[in-house]
């Protein structure tokens, strides 16, 4: 089952494509984290969601989100993938332990190996504020997200 609204979103520490780590809990206090899981880098529903991100980045960065994109891909293939499209937020690895994060939001398809459509904000405090998930083939609205995020300003 996902992470619900109001609960306190779970920690982790993952790293990037540059193998630099990055804690959930090191925003808290500073800024609310769009947090975006994805099956795979370079398939076409993802790269279309998040080239959505790259090209409407503007209107999370200047709410003062923090837009973090996971999957289950290595860091390797998340670098080549990220510097083809220009992302200009980070990605991280979830690849071991496989799926851990994903698993601990309720997001990890164990049959497949992979990450749902899943979509957490997450506010200043750590408590999710938005949930969605979707399923693999089934693209996301991110007008949704964009509600979300004006709701709490």
């Amino acid at each position: 089952m996902a992470v619900e609204v109001g609960s306190q979103a779970p920690d982790f520490t993952l790293n990037d494509y540059n193998k630099q780590s990055v804690t959930l809990s090191s925003f808290k206090g500073d800024k609310p984290v769009l947090l975006v899981f994805y099956p795979f880098a370079f398939s076409g529903i993802c790269t279309g969601e998040l080239c959505q991100l790259r090209d409407e980045f503007a209107d999370y960065d200047g709410q003062g989100v923090q837009v973090i994109g996971v999957s289950v891909d290595t860091p390797f293939s998340l670098k080549a993938w990220a510097e083809q499209e220009g992302y200009q937020f980070p990605l991280l690895s979830d690849f071991w332990p496989h799926g851990e994060v994903a698993k601990a939001y309720g997001v990890f398809n164990e049959a497949a190996g992979l990450a749902t459509r899943g979509t957490f904000l997450i506010d200043k405090d750590g408590v999710v504020r938005f949930a969605e998930v979707n399923q693999p083939g089934e693209a996301r609205d991110q007008q949704a997200w964009k509600k979300a995020v004006a709701s709490l300003a």
